[in-house]
């Protein structure tokens, strides 16, 4: 085995491992998502990331790696559509010679995990009120739309990737995408019963769990250890052995950074400190951290994370007051979050990054040509009119032939019990002898006792006494 070849066996173990950690991110995104929505419709919130996974999965094995990573022309891949094991199995290869220094089967794994992410963020400005079918349904689509989109900016012959635009790991190609499509949903959808009165002002409808969205939050911040460094595809990137380390550390503290611009931001501005603004801080540095993580300097990374953290507090004030019903805040997080990344990366690139990255020039800040920040920006108005025009139209044409929300009586009483015949929390909800240590069995009010007494305590019997001896 000579030298090239245990450079792509080394190549092949850190991409496999970043795809798992990627891969984990959804156990993230159901922990927060079912704990910043009612305990109701919990089951249902974190039941479906697993579904849409799986989706997405096949969908992209069929269609979507040869439209992002097949050969093909500027717009789109033409080829690598079912692929064989042959093809998956070789390096640097037609269909797929994008992936000269790794397996395609490796790079259709850390890929597809992408696409899921993706996906995933889609639902959290629709939760609590879409119908099941919807999710597979509109998975198939949105990851069609995702492999467009991603061929454009991270694909060799994409035409956004030949004017440079800089992505790094997908604040644009991920998270502003997902947030599109999730803001098509939101109007589509309307807002939940009960959200905004008469009058038009917003009614507090509190998660249930807020330890289950810290907990979500943190898997989430660790999975972008793989998320952001994994996409160096290899151990050597450019002439920089181990280059992933530097992008792990300028993602890890635009999180830290996040952390403490939400939670200030929220004392300001809510006069109160806001946990659930905090983590919104956290995870809106990291969607903007994403694409500028392999361009910036660690004092960049700290700006791009401080100001990301004001954005989530005011980005999630602002879509409420506007009347769109986003209970997780996909618009404000993923959505505004990545137009800042991907704008930031125009101001802060560093010419050396960008040229060992061979994508693009440096930043604003150190060329003083605007060139960069334009690319940048045509590549957000490109992928925001295409992503949010067919999301739309899609959904659109779904909710009119089919109806893509559920009756209101399911609404009130829960998507747990009413698509899926069960609940998330059954003690609250069925009666059980002797209680769980709770009053009442949450939104039904009935006591335990009221509904099954609690058994008589068992007397013990007589300890036997000791025989004389």
């Amino acid at each position: 085995m000579g030298n090239k070849d245990l450079l792509i066996a080394a190549n092949t173990i850190w991409v496999v491992i970043a795809a798992i950690l990627v891969m984990f991110m959804q156990a993230g995104f159901a922990f927060l998502e079912a704990g910043l929505t009612r305990m109701k419709n919990a089951a249902h919130i974190a039941g479906k990331n697993v579904l849409i996974f799986a989706v997405c999965s096949i969908v992209y094995w069929a269609v979507g790696f040869g439209i992002a990573f097949g050969d093909g022309n500027a717009i789109v891949g033409t080829s690598g559509f079912f692929p064989s094991s042959n093809e998956l199995l070789a390096i640097g290869k037609a269909p797929y010679s994008f992936f000269a220094g790794i397996p395609t089967a490796s790079g259709y794994l850390f890929e597809v995990v992408f696409a899921g992410v993706s996906l995933a963020i889609v639902w959290g400005a629709m939760a609590e009120r879409a119908k099941l079918w919807v999710y597979p349904a509109f998975g198939v689509v949105f990851t069609l739309i995702y492999s467009v989109t991603s061929h454009w900016i991270w694909h060799a012959s994409g035409w956004l990737f030949g004017k440079g635009m800089q992505d790094f790991a997908g604040s644009t190609v991920v998270h502003y995408q997902g947030a599109l499509a999730a803001l098509a949903g939101a109007l589509l959808l309307g807002p939940r019963i009960g959200k905004f009165g008469r009058d038009g002002r917003a009614n507090p409808i509190p998660g249930h769990n807020m330890p289950y969205a810290v907990l979500g939050t943190i898997i989430l911040w660790f999975g972008w250890f793989g998320f952001n460094p994994g996409s160096t595809l290899g151990v050597v990137t450019g002439d920089r052995i181990g280059y992933f380390g530097y992008v792990a550390l300028t993602t890890n503290i635009a999180a830290a950074a996040g952390a403490v611009g939400g939670l200030a931001s929220a004392w300001w501005i809510l006069r109160k400190p806001d946990i659930s603004m905090m983590l919104n801080g956290v995870l809106a540095a990291l969607v903007a951290i994403t694409a500028a993580s392999g361009f910036v300097a660690p004092w960049a990374a700290i700006v791009i994370g401080l100001v990301s953290g004001w954005i989530a507090v005011a980005g999630v004030l602002f879509v409420e007051r506007i009347g769109i019903d986003d209970p997780i805040g996909a618009v404000a997080v993923h959505g505004m979050s990545g137009v800042w990344g991907t704008l930031a990366t125009g101001l802060f690139a560093v010419p050396a990054l960008a040229s060992n990255l061979a994508t693009g020039t440096g930043g604003l800040v150190y060329t003083g040509s605007f060139h960069q920040l334009g690319v940048q920006a045509l590549g957000l108005v490109a992928v925001g009119g295409f992503t949010f025009s067919a999301s739309f139209g899609s959904l659109w044409v779904m909710k009119r032939l089919w109806g893509i929300r559920v009756e209101p009586e399911t609404e009130t009483a829960g998507l747990d019990v009413s698509e899926h015949g069960m609940w998330g929390y059954p003690e609250f909800y069925i009666p059980v002898p002797g209680g769980y240590g709770t009053e009442s069995h949450g939104h039904l009010g009935l006591s335990h006792g009221q509904a099954h007494p609690a058994p008589a305590p068992a007397v013990p019997s007589a300890a036997p006494e000791p025989a004389p001896g």
